[in-house]
């Protein structure tokens, strides 16, 4: 059932920021580093960002997708090379030969997009908010969580507008708290739940971030 706070869909991604900053002011003026997870959910982590008066930065999480369908995750890979395989990930009969050359390119994606972002920010002993535009498997989500949550912040915090139920019971042991605006029935995919949802640039993610390349 979708949350009585919002109204799906959502008309884009700034519309669900705005809604999501809502759900986070108590952090506000305690400089939370909201991590964003490239590309798509970087513009929404500028919002949250500036409504809470903290600092955006990215966490580097790249989706496996099967080989017949790339719209499904298999898992997700950080940028450290650690693998997190969705809990169905058996029952797809795909071969770890696949994971594992899936893993290497997404691993060097990840490395030049790391190269033009910039050194990741300190963790340790602050408050961090990961923000993605949304979750369907949750497999993305819960390889940044696990990669975060080994680098000891004070508090870890999942932030997304809109999520399967499965996602979010994935999800919930690995961090301390899950603001999730809508859990809507019989989820299919992210963009469905907004009228408009453009892929987003990589000069706009460094835009964005305030860097240069």
């Amino acid at each position: 059932m979708d949350s009585p706070l919002v109204k799906l869909p959502f008309r884009d991604r700034a519309q669900a920021a705005a809604l999501l900053a809502e759900q986070l002011l108590a952090w506000r003026g305690q400089r939370p580093l909201i991590l964003a997870i490239p590309r798509g959910a970087v513009p929404m982590g500028r919002i949250v960002a500036d409504r809470l008066e903290g600092e955006l930065d990215v966490v580097l999480v790249r989706k496996i997708p099967a080989p017949l369908d790339p719209e499904l995750a298999l898992g997700a890979v950080d940028e450290h090379g650690n693998v997190v395989l969705a809990p169905y990930f058996h029952r797809t009969r795909t071969g770890m030969e696949w994971v594992e050359a899936q893993s290497r390119e997404q691993l060097a994606l990840m490395q030049r997009r790391r190269a033009a972002y910039g050194p990741s920010a300190d963790v340790h002993d602050r408050i961090v908010i990961v923000v993605d535009d949304g979750l369907a498997t949750g497999s993305t989500m819960a390889a940044a969580l696990r990669a975060l949550k080994s680098r000891q912040p004070r508090r870890l915090i999942a932030a997304v507008p809109v999520a399967s139920q499965e996602a979010v019971e994935l999800i919930t042991p690995l961090c301390d708290d899950v603001v999730v605006l809508a859990t809507p029935f019989n989820f299919i995919s992210v963009s469905r739940h907004y009228e408009v949802f453009p892929q987003v640039e990589e000069a706009e993610v460094i835009r964005l971030l305030d860097r240069v390349a």
